[in-house]
């Protein structure tokens, strides 16, 4: 074993610049082995992991590089960001995906272990906070963030979605430090928690707030989009492999426009393939990664979204996980911009699709759109038996639900829907007569 590891090193020693991540080794230097970090579950990082792994479009680039090299790809799948992080200023990841506060962290810790690490482009993106939801146990009594004083939360610090609870409960008058008990645990640990009594609400990222919601096992407490903060997910690279490899990581970002545009185009076949590699529900996938979905997806690294991390310092910073970050220095979009020329100030353009009703019928390769959440609810009415699943936009902050999760208010004719009660009783509290009813009652009332 230990003749093997001295062999391995020699090596390794021998072709620096031939070898990626720790992994690597090639017997004649002519063998590159990229190691890419991602987190299969959490389905806002697809275009630079699941899907992108399942079209096989990072490899497809690799090969026609034509520089007379083998190249292979060695996936390394993480529930969060945090391991990712450490793997790769240990030199063991050349390439990561992870959410916004994530990447801060990922962003200090590269800087401080002399390791830097740059945010090369954006997976999916949503610019009023959509992306992160605090649920609570179905037949919770819970209705408002202020019913949270003296609870039991779980979340993942230094995570996005620990940042929408304490930015919620800030904004509803609570200490995030004294007036609430955090619990800090993996989102698998906490929906545990929730379902077993042990946590009284849970703050978590894409996707667990809608598989929970979709099994019954959790109901919406508060929209993240209530913030009007963006959030979003980005892949992030250690500077020294960019500088040594710039044209391997230029294939990486033409093949995440590649699977971009593949899901974008084919959005249904896609929910399908992260279903298939994750064992996640596609409704649950399709929820966020839709045609309509909650999460947007676009490579280019938008100004709002840099503006965006800049306000998230303050956050790490108060919860001691970091200093002071220059996120101007830690951005470094020249590889995005060479790998896709002319269209990366397209896609820096591009805006998100207009909110939208839909419906999946059963055996349907392809979902129904509808103008308003009545029309969809009148065509589930008519087809109650050949619904695989219906989405509706809510009506105050564009966040995409299940139709029967949705919390629906009858004002005169308009039937509407929202994610969460405590919205949905402010819309009617604003306009007299308006009332909150049951999804059957709203299916009734649109038939």
């Amino acid at each position: 074993m230990k003749n093997t590891a001295v062999a391995a090193a020699s090596l390794l020693l021998l072709a620096p610049l031939t070898a990626c991540g720790g992994n690597a080794a090639a017997g004649d230097g002519s063998t590159v082995t990229v190691t890419v970090g991602y987190q299969s579950r959490t389905i806002n990082t697809v275009t630079a992991g699941t899907l992108l792994r399942s079209l096989g479009s990072f490899e497809k680039e690799l090969n026609a590089l034509g520089d007379g090299k083998t190249y292979k790809v060695d996936w390394q799948d993480y529930a969060t960001g945090a391991p990712i992080t450490a793997q790769m200023t240990a030199g063991k990841i050349d390439i990561g995906s992870m959410g916004d506060f994530p990447l801060l962290i990922n962003a200090a810790r590269g800087k401080q272990l002399g390791k830097p690490t740059h945010l090369v482009s954006v997976t999916g993106y949503n610019l009023r906070g959509g992306l992160n939801t605090i649920v609570t146990a179905p037949d919770s009594k819970l209705a408002t963030l202020t019913d949270l004083r003296g609870k039991k939360v779980s979340t993942s610090v230094g995570s996005a979605a620990d940042g929408t609870l304490v930015r919620a409960l800030e904004r509803a008058g609570l200490d995030p430090d004294k007036d609430i008990e955090k619990l800090n645990q993996q989102p698998a640990v906490g929906a545990s928690a929730l379902s077993a009594g042990s946590a009284d609400a849970l703050s978590q990222f894409v996707a667990w707030p809608g598989l929970l919601t979709y099994q019954g096992k959790a109901k919406a407490l508060y929209d993240g989009a209530e913030l009007n903060l963006p959030t979003f997910h980005g892949v992030t690279a250690r500077e020294d492999f960019a500088r040594q490899h710039p044209t391997v990581l230029e294939a990486f970002l033409k093949a995440q426009a590649e699977a971009t545009d593949y899901l974008n185009d084919h959005p249904v076949d896609a929910a399908e393939k992260v279903a298939k590699a994750t064992g996640l529900p596609a409704e649950v996938v399709y929820l966020y990664n839709g045609a309509h979905g909650i999460s947007t997806f676009d490579p280019a690294i938008k100004p709002q979204l840099v503006a965006a991390l800049k306000d998230d310092v303050a956050i790490l910073k108060s919860a001691k996980l970091t200093g002071d970050i220059d996120v101007d220095a830690f951005v470094d979009d020249r590889y995005a911009k060479k790998a896709l020329g002319t269209s990366y100030a397209q896609r820096l353009a591009a805006a998100p699709a207009a909110a939208a009703s839909e419906v999946w019928p059963k055996g349907a390769s392809a979902t129904r759109a509808f103008k308003t959440p009545a029309e969809l609810l009148a065509y589930v009415s008519a087809h109650r038996d050949g619904i695989r699943a219906a989405y509706v936009p809510d009506a105050t902050t564009g966040t995409l639900w299940f139709a029967d999760k949705a919390v629906w208010v009858a004002d005169g004719d308009k039937l509407l829907p929202f994610v969460a009660p405590a919205t949905a009783k402010a819309y009617v509290a604003e306009h007299g007569g308006a009332r909150v009813v049951t999804y059957a009652d709203a299916l009734e009332r649109a038939s």
